[in-house]
């Protein structure tokens, strides 16, 4: 055949020839006409594949042993947690209710119930109570706290570069929420168990039943509904499933009109014949789909055809082997979800799904804190070790000597003030902590300096510790408060001499409590960079208080001395709660927890100590979260930390920044939860950290001015050593304990006494 000149072609003739001569090249077939033509192909050859099968179902069945047993039901509903706001509290109770005291009795049905991972106990036990007290036969899945506190954040992707939690915090709505429950994943699979008691109610019901039906605990069927599903299944019972549309309801009482009928057209339940062994894909949480996922592998056409996968959903499985072999048959009652506005037209639609997630994000949060304050005890010490100040207090005479001169000297200071101070800060109110920032100068080509400049690593005068000039600022002043105070508790708790405890408690008094002497709750004028932000604090002097997490168990310490009245420690956490709420609502404050170099972790660390002491669990849970999303985002995949490498002093700052994670997950091992061993996708994590720190620290490139104590390196190998003990541990030399260090180093006073 002649092949048609090129200016005689047709324009069909054209795209046929291209198409042909490119279809080796295309990567995505569907987003071209080959393509699709190729899946209209595939349509039709699904379809014929459907039409046989059927056909075969349908001339095999008289013959199969399946045709010799009664139709017969089991119908088996799910009650599972209400979540609020998507629903209204209490109405998965409501609605068991009203299905028992309307719904009739269906011949040859069987009712079961399953009460699903109901995590509130009271409404747990008011579920039980209404089915026991109507005699119905129910299967309890429990809620087990400790399960649940064992199930690890699903923040894989963080290290394959999918999210960054960097990103997360910018992520407009709804993408935030999309994010939020796909790191509570693996939480919300064990919470909500939809797919796991789908598959416990085929479990139960196969063998009592022809016909299974695990459906929802707020399904409701009228007795003409299921006549119409069972005649439907009389005249074609060689189909393996029957997809029941739902309808939602808004007020419950229309369905006790006999003749009411509303358009079922939404996400269906589905009967299973027992001869069937399509599960459910457990592996799809609440609010991904987990019932559509059956309906996507049988075939089952609807508006869920059109829903859109996120990059991190699973790839959806084939067909299953029985696609197609389904008939539509009756309706279903979805009961009142208590919340009528989600219900109605496409704005109710769209609202579900942001309500969804807010109500799982709220759910699993709740549990979260519920599983650490399982574990919270406000008045237990959080970083140092009980058992090991009980050990030193009869032992470790070296030890107890050095304590005892440190004490003694403590002795011969104090009590500290804000008000001390010879300058003032830029408020001018002498109750506020002031500080400049301790690399920023005076700009030497600008009239009065102004606005200072950064110079990374060089101190301006007066802003290192305890040097002359540092009197006109609060940093001395603030040290000596912490450092004091808690060696003076740690003292009189190992030594036994209550006078230590009493010239603690003076300190405390006079720096938190008196109304003359206290210090205002915030850190507005921490590091000021003056000409910058009006000459308030950015936030990072806040790290300033790094050191509370040990100063805080000092307090416990001299409260259980006696040393403290009850109204005093009132006043003290009076202060604590204030100083917590700036820290959760200034500016500042918040640009400091987002931080992803040191001051980040140091936020963290500080805010979990105050949550410690004042038995905040919720607070406790979230911090954790987010130290697993700050670890992936500061420890590179070989355990260094590249923002601090980039420092003018990169050995001091990662020494530092590791002091700082380590002490954490002290902290918050405290409560059960355990930071050491996370590690996103395999990758980054604290313990490769501290592997980078022993194999590399004393090889790395340093200036100067970076030269540091190599008995610094200690804490963190012991820490090494106890979490991998299959760890080399280098630099025998700086076994030497050193029970003090600078507080710049970040370690706190007799460290050893530590929790491991």
């Amino acid at each position: 055949m002649t092949p048609v000149p090129a200016e005689r072609r047709s324009t069909w003739q054209r795209i046929l020839l291209e198409l042909e001569r490119s279809k080796k090249h295309l990567k995505s077939p569907l987003t071209s006409l080959g393509g699709v033509l190729v899946s209209a192909k595939r349509k039709l050859e699904h379809r014929h594949t459907v039409r046989l099968r059927i056909k075969a179902a349908r001339d095999g069945y008289a013959a199969s042993p399946i045709s010799r047993l009664k139709d017969s039901f089991m119908l088996v509903r799910i009650i599972g947690n209400d979540l609020e706001p998507r629903h209204r509290k209490g109405q998965s109770y409501d609605n068991a209710r009203f299905i028992l005291d309307n719904e009739p009795a269906f011949p040859d049905c069987e009712k079961f119930w399953i009460v699903n991972r109901i995590t509130d106990p009271e409404e747990e036990a008011r579920i039980i109570g209404l089915l026991e007290s109507r005699n119905q036969d129910f299967h309890r899945i429990p809620f087990d706290l400790d399960a649940y506190r064992q199930i690890p954040w699903n923040m894989d992707e963080l290290a394959t570069g999918l999210f960054r939690s960097s990103d997360s915090v910018r992520m407009a709505e709804p993408n935030a929420a999309r994010y939020e429950t796909h790191i509570r994943r693996g939480k919300n699979l064990y919470v909500m168990n939809n797919n796991g008691a789908r598959n416990t109610a085929l479990e139960i019901a196969r063998g009592r039943a022809k016909w299974l039906m695990p459906w929802d605990g707020n399904s409701y069927l009228t007795l003409s509904a299921y006549q119409q599903i069972r005649a439907a299944i009389g005249e074609n019972p060689h189909f393996h499933y029957v997809v029941v549309p739902m309808a939602r309801i808004v007020d419950n009482a229309l369905l006790l009109d006999a003749a009411f009928k509303p358009q079922a057209s939404e996400e269906p339940q589905i009967i299973f014949r027992t001869d069937t062994t399509e599960l459910f894909d457990e592996n799809y949480p609440y609010g991904r789909r987990p019932k559509v996922e059956m309906l996507w592998r049988l075939g089952v056409p609807g508006q869920w055809d059109r829903f859109r996968d996120d990059r991190w959903d699973f790839p959806r499985r084939p067909l299953s082997p029985t696609a197609g072999l389904f008939q539509n048959a009756g309706w279903v009652a979805r009961l009142d979800s208590g919340r009528s506005h989600l219900e109605i037209g496409k704005a109710g639609f769209l609202a579900r799904w942001s309500s969804r997630d807010e109500a799982i994000i709220d759910m699993l949060d709740r549990c979260d804190a519920r599983a650490v304050s399982a574990r919270l005890d406000p008045s237990r010490l959080a970083f140092y070790d009980e058992d090991a100040l009980t050990a030193a207090s009869r032992k470790d005479a070296d030890l107890q000597r050095h304590l005892r001169i440190c004490a003694d000297q403590a002795l011969t200071r104090g009590p500290f003030s804000v008000t001390d101070k010879t300058g003032t800060a830029p408020s001018g109110d002498p109750h506020d902590y002031f500080q400049p920032a301790p690399y920023w100068w005076p700009d030497p080509h600008k009239p009065g300096g102004l606005p200072f400049v950064w110079r990374d690593g060089q101190r301006a005068p007066g802003t290192t510790m305890y040097e002359a000039g540092s009197e006109a600022y609060d940093r001395t002043r603030l040290q000596r408060l912490l450092d004091d105070t808690t060696v003076l508790a740690l003292a009189a708790t190992v030594l036994g001499e209550r006078h230590y405890a009493g010239h603690a408690a003076g300190l405390v008094r006079t720096w938190f409590i008196d109304p003359a002497t206290r210090m205002n709750p915030h850190m507005r004028y921490a590091q000021v960079r003056f000409g910058h932000d009006d000459n308030e604090g950015n936030g990072q002097g806040i790290i300033e208080l790094k050191d509370l997490y040990f100063f805080l168990d000092a307090v416990r310490l001299i409260e259980r001395a006696g040393v403290l009245d009850a109204s005093e420690g009132e006043a003290f956490r009076s202060w604590l709660g204030s100083y917590r709420q700036w820290l959760d609502t200034a500016p500042a404050a918040v640009a400091a927890s987002k931080r992803l170099n040191n001051h980040g972790v140091f936020f963290d660390l500080q805010r979990a100590s105050i949550a410690a002491f004042l038995g905040e669990s919720a607070t406790l849970a979230g911090i954790g979260r987010r130290a697993r999303e700050r670890l992936t985002d500061q420890i590179a995949p070989d355990g260094s930390l590249p923002r601090e490498l980039s420092r003018t002093r990169p050995r001091h700052y990662t020494l530092f920044t590791l002091q700082g994670w380590t002490t954490l997950a002290r902290v918050q091992s405290s409560v059960g939860d355990d930071i050491w061993q996370h590690r996103a996708g395999g990758g980054p994590g604290l313990v490769r950290a501290l592997r980078w720190l022993a194999a590399n620290i004393d090889s790395h490139h340093t200036t100067p001015m970076d030269a540091i104590d190599p008995h610094r390196l200690w804490p963190l190998l012991l820490d090494l050593a106890h979490h991998d003990p299959e760890a080399a541990i280098p630099n025998a030399e700086a076994q030497t304990v050193t029970p003090v260090f600078h507080p710049d180093e970040g370690i706190a006073p007799f460290w050893m006494w530590r929790r491991a």
